[in-house]
C-alpha cells in the first residue's frame, strides 16, 4: 500500500511537471533582456513595460475584463434561477431531459458553439463585436453555473423550506432568506469558474468577435501568428498570475465558508 502511495505521488508530480513546465518556461523568458527564448542574457522588466505602454493592448485588456465580469454576473444570476427551477421540477423525466441538455452544452466542442453563434448572429443581423461576444460568453457560462449550484441544492433538506413556509414566509422570502444563503458557496464557485472560462476563452470568441473589438486570447493568437515576441510572454504571464489569483481567492473563500458552516455560522 505504501509503495502504491509513493508511485501515485511520483505519477502526480510528473503530471504537474508536464503541465506547468511550459508555463514557467514562458514566464522565465519574459524577463529575458536578449529578446529570444533560446539564451537568457539578463534580467529585465522591459517586456512588461511594453505591455503597459501599449494603449491598444490595455483597451483589449479592459474589454476582456468587462466581458468576463458582465458575463459571469449575468450567467450566475440566470444559472442560479435555472438550477432552482430544475431541482423543483416535479416531472422527473422533464428534469432529466433539461439536465441532459445542460450537460450537452458543457461537453460540446467550443468550435461547434462558436460556429453556431456566428451563424445565428449573421442570420438575425447582430453586428459582431462587444454584444455578440458578451451574449456568447453568457450562453456557455450558464451551464457551468448550473452544474456548480445543483449539488448544494440537492444537498439542502426540503424541511428547511417547509419550516419557513409554516412560519409564514413568502416564496420570495424562502428564495432570498433560505435557499440563496444555503447555496452561496455553489453560487460563488459558479461565478469564479464562469469568470475564469470567460477570461481565457479563445475558440468561441474567435468566431464571434468583429473588426474593432478583440479580447486578450484572440489578440495573443494574432500576435503569435505575426511572430513570437517576449511581449507575448509577459502578457501571458500576467494572465496566468491573474487566473491563479482568482483560483486561490476562491479556494480561501470556500474554506472560510466551510469553516463557517462547520462552526454553525459563529
Amino acid at each position: 500500500m505504501e509503495k502504491l502511495s509513493k508511485k501515485a505521488k511520483v505519477y502526480l508530480a510528473l503530471v504537474f511537471f508536464i503541465l506547468y513546465a511550459p508555463i514557467f518556461y514562458l514566464i522565465f523568458y519574459s524577463f529575458n533582456s536578449g529578446g529570444t527564448m533560446s539564451n537568457f542574457d539578463g534580467f529585465t522588466m522591459e517586456h512588461y513595460a511594453a505591455v503597459f505602454n501599449d494603449t491598444r493592448l490595455l483597451i483589449i485588456l479592459m474589454n476582456t475584463v468587462i466581458i468576463a465580469l458582465l458575463s459571469s454576473l449575468i450567467s450566475t444570476a440566470i444559472g442560479v434561477l435555472g438550477a432552482i427551477g430544475i431541482v423543483f421540477l416535479r416531472n422527473r423525466k422533464m428534469r432529466n431531459a433539461v439536465l441532459s441538455l445542460n450537460n450537452i452544452l458543457i461537453v460540446s466542442p467550443d468550435v461547434i458553439i462558436g460556429a453556431s453563434f456566428l451563424i445565428l448572429f449573421t442570420m438575425i443581423g447582430v453586428k459582431l463585436g462587444f454584444a455578440s461576444v458578451l451574449i456568447s460568453h453568457i450562453a456557455f457560462s450558464i451551464p457551468i453555473v448550473v452544474i456548480m449550484v445543483l449539488p448544494k441544492l440537492q444537498e439542502m433538506s426540503s424541511t428547511l423550506i417547509d419550516a419557513a413556509a409554516d412560519l409564514g414566509a413568502t416564496k420570495r422570502d424562502i428564495l432570498t432568506r433560505v435557499i440563496i444563503p444555503y447555496i452561496k458557496p455553489g453560487i460563488f464557485a459558479g461565478f469564479f469558474l464562469a469568470l475564469t472560462y470567460s477570461l481565457d476563452d479563445f475558440a468561441v470568441t474567435f468566431f464571434v468577435t468583429g473588426n474593432g473589438f478583440s479580447t486578450l486570447s484572440v489578440e495573443i493568437y494574432s500576435m503569435a501568428r505575426a511572430g513570437i515576441t517576449l511581449t507575448i510572454n509577459a502578457l501571458s504571464a500576467l494572465i496566468f498570475v491573474i487566473t491563479l489569483g482568482l483560483v486561490v481567492g476562491y479556494y480561501f473563500f470556500n474554506q472560510r465558508a466551510r469553516n463557517s458552516i462547520g462552526t454553525g455560522g459563529h
